[in-house]
């Protein structure tokens, strides 16, 4: 059983801008609404505990 392939993970503008530049505006947005995104929390779920955690210290995001 393959792991189902989320846009969040390859695809995202805004992902792909704040690992570009953190700090910009779209960077900053992109982390901020990593909160909310269905999205993303879909995707952050799917990811093992030892996935999850290297996002969280790779984006510096809550638990």
């Amino acid at each position: 059983m393959s792991k189902t392939e989320f846009k969040c993970e390859k695809e995202c503008p805004l992902r792909a801008r704040y690992e570009k530049n953190p700090k910009s505006l779209i960077g900053r947005f992109w982390h901020w609404h990593t909160g909310f995104c269905p999205g993303w929390k879909a995707y952050f779920q799917s990811r093992t505990p030892q996935e999850q955690q290297a996002l969280r210290e790779k984006y510096n995001l809550k638990k």
